[in-house]
């Protein structure tokens, strides 16, 4: 409807006044009938939400939790965490070991209370092998302090060093070889290049009389290697052939033959097992050995003969007190000869073929090395699996 330009000035005024009157109302009204609507819905989804309105956090809060002197916001995260500890797959279990007449041990397993109040959570990662970002460094739970210095022990949860340092593998059900190379720590320029030139499927074994043992083994162990410590056994025609310092002699007792080979163990650490250097006379005399066969088993350790003697008892007291064990198959540099090695290897081969697995010995010999590594390279082709020596010996709780 328009204005009447006919009609007085202060009607017209009066005509426009009334209309804005009513236009103000009719907009207040809107306004009202907005905010209220927006007013409900915002109730009817705080209601419907179970964790109602959810605030992002005042900046404050984040800047009280870094001071140093304020425990409020930090002490509730931190008595959670001390409650939730971490447990191994027995520590819910007490675990019992008899010896029986005949030299064999039992084992028994009972309930028994766990540790601690709150909820355990069992680490159920690996229990065969090292992170590789680790493997220069010792698990210390798998070391105990003697008088000749850090000696490995199994774990208080079982946990065995033959486990915890050995060479993942596949698992699968195929032709595996092992090739152990000893020798290494006795000579620098030989070590170095053994070290260079195998491939990390080769266990290294380190002479416990050897030199810059321990950075040797954490260069092997960077690389990849499984480990074996060589310790010196008496020979038959000791001392005119000597292994060295702190051999183990029948003449000694037992308790002082402990003494020599715990000295030989804390040479180095992250090794699975213990290999015999020399040994003709020792290996072959039960009362010198078992002792320390007994020790090398409590201690979570494997242990291989490399068979040069055939007269060695090693099969027969780790097989009746339940100590890991093995026997090499083969010493493959008899000859130090690179053609020759070349066909003792393929000699090797045959048998784990036959048998299903082998372990070869060799010395870190240059002609040794330059022939096992060449032959590595092309047997692997031919679909074989090379593993650490633990993956091949006899071990009887994988029984």
């Amino acid at each position: 409807m328009g204005t009447d330009l006919n009609a007085p000035l202060g009607q017209n005024r009066k005509t426009r006044s009334s209309k804005a009157k009513k236009s103000g109302l009719t907009f207040g009204r809107l306004s009202l009938g907005v905010c209220a609507l927006a007013l409900i819905g915002v109730s009817l989804w705080t209601v419907l939400e179970p964790t109602g309105l959810i605030l992002p956090p005042e900046p404050q809060i984040v800047a009280d939790a870094a001071q140093p002197g304020d425990k409020a916001a930090t002490e509730p995260d931190s008595t959670k965490l001390k409650q939730q500890k971490t447990s191994g797959g027995l520590s819910g279990a007490h675990v019992e070991e008899t010896l029986t007449d005949n030299g064999s041990i039992v084992t028994k397993f009972s309930p028994k209370q766990r540790d601690g109040d709150g909820p355990a959570f069992i680490e159920v990662g690996r229990t065969k092998g090292q992170d590789p970002r680790l493997a220069t460094f010792p698990n210390d739970d798998l070391l105990e302090d003697s008088p000749e210095g850090r000696l490995p022990v199994t774990g208080p949860e079982g946990l065995r060093p033959m486990d915890q340092y050995a060479r993942p593998w596949s698992g699968a059900r195929g032709v595996r070889i092992a090739i152990v190379v000893g020798g290494l720590g006795l000579s620098q320029t030989g070590t170095q290049n053994a070290l260079r030139q195998l491939s990390p499927d080769v266990t290294m074994a380190f002479a416990a009389t050897g030199n810059s043992l321990q950075r040797w083994m954490q260069e092997a162990r960077r690389t990849g290697h499984e480990i074996l410590l060589q310790v010196p056994f008496e020979p038959f025609d000791y001392p005119e052939n000597n292994p060295g310092p702190h051999t183990l002699r029948v003449g000694l007792d037992a308790k002082k033959n402990l003494s020599e080979l715990h000295t030989s163990l804390a040479q180095i650490t992250n090794y699975t097992g213990i290999m015999n250097f020399l040994g003709g006379r020792f290996l072959s005399d039960a009362d010198a050995l078992e002792p320390v066969m007994r020790d090398i088993g409590r201690r979570g350790l494997l242990f291989l003969d490399d068979a040069t003697s055939a007269q060695t008892l090693t099969g027969t007291l780790a097989e009746t007190i339940g100590v890991p064990h093995g026997f090499a198959d083969m010493v493959v540099d008899d000859q130090i000869d690179r053609k020759a090695i070349l066909k003792r290897l393929d000699e090797l081969e045959r048998i784990a073929r036959r048998n299903g697995g082998a372990i070869g010995v060799a010395s870190a010999f240059d002609e040794s090395v330059a022939a096992i590594s060449q032959w590595m390279d092309e047997a692997s082709t031919r679909g074989i699996e090379f593993v650490g020596v633990s993956a091949l010996v006899k071990d009887p709780q994988q029984q």
